[in-house]
């Protein structure tokens, strides 16, 4: 979401006459988009700006923060770092234009703020250039879970108009996008808070919002892959996982956090689903599509987490497959519930249980992986590989990050067969069919 929100803002600022530097040193402007998510993530923004701020210049440099960060701080990081010359918290990037032009005409120290999850007119511009967009959905979360701060930063849950999501994919396939991934803190529950739909048109194979959603931007021409991203158990309704089935422009992989195997744990964090709500979700989704892919969001060490409920979170993994997952240290965050809990799992408890986790992981994303050896797959050509300017890389339809021998003849956003000839845990290795 905040690559979304970069993006846009990198848009916008192109349309108004800036133009985009290619590193830091050149730059008469930086913008630090911010995360609230973690303790970590706030640390190291405060310090890069800081280390900004003093850097010694020929030019002026003006540096601005936006996003979460902002939000949850306010003018207070301006006591932290007095030369900034902008903060925008979240929802609020369409004013970045208009603040650096009041900056060039001598203003600092300017804030734009408001109240979280206040509805305002906020932009979604993408890019020229691309094959693959973000499309956002759902602004804001209603969960409340203990340990989250997203709804205080990002406010309440507020669904875009389904005609104007369609209206933004189509001039994005229009303008050559070929892969769309839409999103929301937690996008299934697109249209439940607030009406989406406005028209009476009949014909639509759902009656759900997001799956009725899905199936429109499946029906616009050009858009060959569809993706959503975050997911929560109780949205794979029998509509959802319909959709899954039966419109085969959704990729076969979901983002379906989970935190933690273990009941007590789950309650305490007020994640709304058991163990079992969950992995009837992962059976239901895997028997919709074959080599459906399954990734994960887990937190170790939450307060009072003991080492059975973390075993059984291991155990939840392995039952479920992921290919993937992403492994979180808990980290407290002022103003949450969970944060007035013992945070009783010592740091380096903590460290174990993540590097546990990440072993388990390696070794399920190998033997997930080496299936694939000998099979043919479709990647969507991202271009060059990062490690390798020879070899290029792109996605399966199951999200995994395929490396391949290019002969000069694909372009970025080509679909392109690659036969797998070599696995690792998290990547596919490959030659062109």
């Amino acid at each position: 979401m905040n690559v979304n929100d970069s993006e846009s803002v990198a848009a916008l600022l192109d349309a108004v006459g800036h133009t985009r530097a290619d590193n830091e040193n050149d730059a008469d402007v930086v913008i630090i988009n911010t995360c609230s998510v973690r303790g970590k993530a706030e640390d190291k923004a405060l310090g890069k700006a800081g280390l900004l701020c003093a850097a010694k210049r020929e030019q002026p440099l003006v540096v601005g923060i936006m996003g979460c960060m902002a939000q949850r701080l306010g003018e207070g990081i301006f006591e932290r770092i007095p030369k900034l010359g902008f903060i925008v918290g979240a929802r609020r990037h369409g004013s970045i234009p208009g603040i650096l032009a009041r900056i060039a005409a001598g203003e600092r120290g300017i804030a734009e703020i408001g109240e979280a999850g206040e509805i305002v007119d906020v932009p979604h511009a993408h890019l020229d250039g691309g094959h693959a967009a973000f499309v956002t959905i759902l602004l804001g979360c209603n969960r409340r879970c203990a340990y989250c701060i997203v709804p205080d930063v990002r406010g309440p849950e507020h669904s875009r108009a389904a005609l104007e999501v369609l209206e933004e994919v189509r001039t994005l396939a229009a303008a050559g996008i070929r892969e769309v991934t839409l999103l929301g803190q937690s996008v299934m529950n697109y249209g439940r808070t607030n009406r989406v739909w406005f028209d009476g048109s009949a014909g639509t194979n759902f009656t759900e919002p997001f799956p009725r959603l899905l199936e429109a931007v499946a029906g616009v021409e050009g858009i060959e892959r569809i993706r959503f991203t975050s997911a929560h158990p109780s949205g794979c309704s029998d509509e959802l996982v319909r959709a899954v089935r039966d419109i085969p422009q959704i990729a076969p992989h979901l983002h379906l956090p989970v935190q933690s195997g273990s009941d007590r744990i789950l309650k305490v964090m007020r994640r709304g689903y058991t163990r079992a709500d969950y992995l009837n979700a992962v059976v239901r989704l895997k028997a919709a599509r074959a080599d459906f892919s399954l990734t994960s969001d887990v937190i170790v060490g939450f307060p009072g987490e003991s080492e059975a409920e973390f075993e059984q979170t291991r155990t939840l993994m392995e039952e479920a497959e992921f290919d993937n997952a992403f492994i979180f240290k808990y980290s407290p965050r002022p103003g949450t519930p969970a944060a007035e809990m013992e945070d009783s799992v010592s740091e380096e408890e903590k460290m174990r249980r993540n590097q546990v986790l990440l072993a388990d992981q390696d070794r399920r994303g190998q033997r997930l992986n080496d299936l694939w050896v000998g099979r043919t797959v479709e990647v969507l050509a991202d271009g060059p590989s990062l490690r390798n300017p020879a070899r290029w890389s792109g996605r399966s339809p199951q999200n995994k990050i395929v490396v391949f021998e290019n002969t000069g003849q694909v372009a970025k956003g080509e679909l392109v067969m690659v036969k797998i000839d070599r696995a690792a845990p998290q990547t596919l290795y490959g030659k062109r069919c």
